[in-house]
């Protein structure tokens, strides 16, 4: 390889090294530090632990795809939230008053502050749902399925607070 060749490289490699941006994130310089507080349940129905299963997952999310640092004093950005739904439904009916298919669906209320620049804070509400065979325990597999919508709901949030599509 030629030297300018190889100085072109180490330019390249240094500029995008240099962005903010990591999967398809945009992150503005100033916002360092986050923290998400403790969610609560506002779902008679749901797991007892699942507002703490949804918010570490999120400060999981964040500290692993992001540059910011965890901060409960002063934090740049705050997301709060609740547990807002949390049903199962008989979606595909069958003769005979039975169904194939059971639905698992969990809605989460989510506010996000920004603390820099306030005409950024939102609040929004998400859900999603993963089906099941209705002649699977539901027991069995409630774990599972709740990773699976937690995963989900948790991208969509992470997309809208720190993605400018």
């Amino acid at each position: 390889m030629t030297l300018i060749f190889r100085i072109n490289l180490v330019c390249i490699i240094m500029l995008f090294s240099s962005c903010y941006s990591f999967k398809g994130i945009s992150i503005p310089a100033d916002v360092n530090t986050y923290y998400v507080e403790d969610f609560t349940l506002a779902s008679s129905d749901a797991p007892g632990d699942l507002n703490q299963v949804f918010a570490q997952g999120l400060r999981q999310k964040i500290r692993e795809e992001s540059r910011l640092t965890n901060n409960n004093i002063e934090p740049d950005i705050i997301f709060k939230g609740s547990i807002t739904r949390y049903t199962v439904l008989s979606v595909a009916p069958e003769e005979g008053s039975t169904t194939s298919l059971n639905r698992l669906e969990i809605g989460v209320r989510i506010e996000y502050e920004n603390s820099l620049n306030e005409d950024e804070s939102w609040t929004k509400n998400y859900s999603d749902f993963e089906d099941y065979d209705s002649s699977q325990d539901l027991q069995s597999l409630r774990d599972d399925l709740i990773d699976e919508i937690i995963e989900d709901i948790m991208e969509r949030i992470f997309n809208d607070a720190f993605a400018n599509w």
